[in-house]
């Protein structure tokens, strides 16, 4: 993956450029000694790394318009961290950049019930945010896997969706209203608490743009008070195909769920091993929720089991009580930690039309056996966001190479059949040299613009999102 080699002269000014920044901030808030940036050198994304020039931890956003003021003055590019969960690369460093990171920032500012709002630092994590309200029975919806320690920062930058998804949207159907941090140290406030707020909707601009535009250090967000009951059904399937296509019939059938989940062969394995959930021996799972009164919690699922038993599942399990319920949903909450035991891999999310599963599957199939990986899927199949795991040995030479070779052409299969290259890891480095793949010249021109507006320099989060070949004469 190429990166811009760093600035010699600002790696010549490190020194002075460190000085300024322990001036303006707290003694325990700028890390710059070697052996303790390397700590930031990468995200979850680990196939590249690149130790940063310094690293500032503020708590507040008087503390990181400070920070912006000094790297703007200095001409520093500055890297905007959440919890560093990003599957995309999306807080890879440079050598020549400070890290921004907003850990540190984890209160609760504001909770309104009346209104149905909170408004948090967004270093909090996302469970966090539940955590400030459930005691009163409200909870916030988007709920990523990595929900225990993603941040809030991360999940506006890549409007993270989750599981629940399906129903309640991804975090742009959840965010009234920001504070941002310009790259010169301005402080901005777009939305606030109204879902639609007057003007130009400059928050929609924001969510999603991975850190290309400002650091969000606040943000407003929407609670929902907690439905009167949940049941999952586990669904058993003999082939990948068969289940995606009772995902597209559930669909079709007029029912919402909250939640339609996917697991195949490969996946479930890994997973029965790691957190004995007592999953069925099939070829694919379909984890099936739906919430609300007893009475229409019955009438989902029997419309539902209607629907699967078309499709010829091989077991049909509707859970009886919490303990059932939970049983269900460990396996695909492991799923993640579960592979990460048996190998390396990649973990992709491109989108689809729900009614392109089966096809898209098959050509996943054919893709791994082609280039002879193994793929496991596990993804938020009621919405169409697929996350095939390409599994590989990152200790065999040329096998990384390979696995995103795969990675780029599964991608492009999926925008073939009408998707998009991410549902809510973003775009990163991981599929910046795809973005034309996905869009025009054009259409990337018009991105470019918007960023030239909001930072001239070209100084937030280096080397993301856009092809490096179509940003050379906009960089500082």
């Amino acid at each position: 993956m190429q990166m811009p080699a760093p600035n010699p002269e600002i790696l010549s000014r490190k020194g002075r450029i460190v000085a300024r920044l322990q001036a303006a901030l707290p003694a325990d808030a700028v890390i710059h000694a070697e052996e303790e940036v390397r700590a930031y050198e990468c995200d979850a994304l680990t196939a590249y790394r690149c130790p940063p020039l310094a690293v500032v931890l503020p708590r507040s956003t008087a503390e990181v318009s400070a920070v912006m003021r000094i790297c703007h003055d200095e001409g520093v590019p500055v890297v905007p961290r959440g919890a560093g969960t990003s599957l995309a690369g999306g807080a890879l460093p440079t050598a020549d950049a400070v890290i921004l990171g907003v850990a540190r920032m984890t209160a609760v500012l504001e909770v309104d019930y009346a209104d149905r709002l909170i408004r948090v630092q967004t270093g909090r994590t996302n469970l966090a945010v539940t955590g400030a309200v459930e005691g009163d029975g409200f909870f916030y919806a988007p709920d990523p896997s990595s929900q225990l320690a993603c941040a809030i920062a991360g999940n506006i930058a890549m409007n993270s969706g989750g599981a629940h998804c399906l129903k309640y949207g991804v975090t742009t159907n959840n965010l009234l209203g920001v504070t941002m941090v310009l790259m010169d140290g301005t402080v901005v406030d777009l939305g606030g608490g109204a879902m639609d707020p007057g003007g130009l909707d400059l928050l929609g601009v924001v969510c999603g743009s991975e850190g290309q535009l400002g650091v969000v250090t606040e943000a407003t967000l929407r609670i929902l008070p907690k439905p009167e009951g949940a049941r999952p059904v586990l669904m058993a399937f003999a082939a990948n195909e068969v289940a995606g296509a009772c995902v597209s019939d559930i669909i079709k059938a007029g029912v919402l769920p909250v939640a339609i989940e996917f697991m195949d062969r490969p996946c479930i394995e890994a997973c029965e091993a790691f957190a004995k959930a007592g999953y069925p021996d099939c070829e694919a799972l379909l984890i099936v929720e739906v919430e609300g009164s007893a009475g229409e919690i019955d009438e989902q699922l029997a419309l539902i089991k209607q629907v699967a038993l078309r499709h010829a599942p091989l077991e049909l399990r509707e859970a009886g009580d919490e303990d059932e319920a939970r049983r269900i949903w460990l396996g695909r909450k492991s799923a993640f930690g579960a592979m990460g035991q048996i190998a390396d891999y990649i973990c992709l999310d491109g989108t689809i039309p729900v009614s392109a599963l089966p096809d898209v599957l098959r050509g996943i199939g054919d893709l791994a056996r082609r280039y002879g990986l193994g793929v496991a899927n596990v993804f938020h199949a009621g919405d169409g966001n697929m996350h095939p795991l390409i599994l590989f040995d990152a200790n065999r030479p040329g096998d990384l190479d390979k696995a995103e070779a795969l990675g780029a052409d599964i991608l492009r299969l999926c925008v073939r059949a009408g998707g998009c290259l991410t549902g809510e890891h973003g775009v990163g480095v991981e599929k910046r040299d795809l973005m034309e793949v996905q869009f025009t010249r054009d259409d990337i021109e018009a991105q470019l613009r918007v960023k030239d507006v909001f930072d001239p320099r070209w100084l937030l989060n280096p080397a993301k999102v856009f092809p490096l070949h179509l940003t050379e004469g906009r960089r500082a």
